[in-house]
């Protein structure tokens, strides 16, 4: 069935990007049929995949980010959303693969460089290692066809990525809750980071980790719900569920969360 609704290929020795399409939904896989990034062709801009939208809950802590730094382009859909819907933030997207980059901007509608919004070509680790206290929020999405690369998995990198953030940010880190080392990816950036909370996606099996450089205490579900309420009505995205996934996840008591 894939090859069917195969519309791009490109390859080297180090990936294939393939785009396919099916039922008004553009995709794009990586070295594999896995599917990275989805894109509604009527609506390019809405996040189609449930754990890009889980990746937005670093908004109930933080409703307005100045500076983000995004690790992994893919097909952009976090990149678009949030340089439509967050105006005021800087965005950069540091991708390690020019042929991404090509496919991102050919077929799902990324947008070109502009004042607040720019595409790097770098690898990953490298560029977080030599940017410190560069974002308010950092976000990695780092995966081929198979795994999450090693490079942006390691205890260094995260140690980097809290260099990165400014005082008070964030990491936001896309994990696979089947992969046999999801518990040691946790572990380590546990021990980087002052404080960790989880937040499963709609579609089970990916879980988004929220590492705080500084530790938000103890926010009160009322509050958090208050916010959530406040944020599904601008933004569209189920904001209330991503509470009960903080309420699911993370040790709490009645009235709060306990980070």
């Amino acid at each position: 069935m894939f090859g069917k609704w195969k519309i791009h290929r490109s390859a080297d020795r180090e990936i294939s990007v393939e785009v396919s399409e099916k039922d008004g939904i553009r995709s794009l896989h990586l070295g594999s049929e896995t599917v990275q990034s989805s894109m509604k062709l009527a609506d390019p801009t809405e996040l189609v995949l449930s754990y890009t939208r889980a990746m937005m809950a670093f908004l109930l802590f933080d409703p307005h980010p100045q500076r983000i730094v995004m690790i992994g382009l893919g097909g952009g859909s976090l990149a678009k959303f949030v340089y439509r819907h967050l105006p005021s933030a800087q965005i950069t997207v540091v991708e390690s693969q020019s042929r991404v980059i090509a496919a991102a901007r050919q077929y799902f509608h990324v947008p070109p460089d502009d004042a607040r919004f720019c595409v790097e070509l770098a690898e990953g680790s490298q560029w977080v290692a030599a940017h410190p206290r560069s974002c308010e929020v950092l976000m990695v999405d780092g995966f081929d066809g198979h795994e999450q690369v090693p490079e942006l998995s390691s205890e260094g990198f995260y140690a980097d990525a809290r260099a990165a953030l400014t005082d008070g940010g964030m990491l936001v880190a896309n994990l696979w809750s089947s992969d046999t080392r999801f518990d040691a990816y946790l572990q380590r950036i546990e021990r980087v980071f002052e404080a960790v909370a989880c937040v499963p996606a709609e579609r089970r099996g990916n879980v988004v980790a929220l590492a705080f450089s500084r530790s938000p205490g103890r926010p009160r579900w009322d509050d958090l719900r208050s916010t959530a309420r406040a944020l599904q009505a601008r933004y569209g995205l189920e904001f209330l569920q991503f509470v009960g996934g903080l309420r699911e996840l993370n040790p709490h008591t009645e009235g709060c969360l306990t980070l």
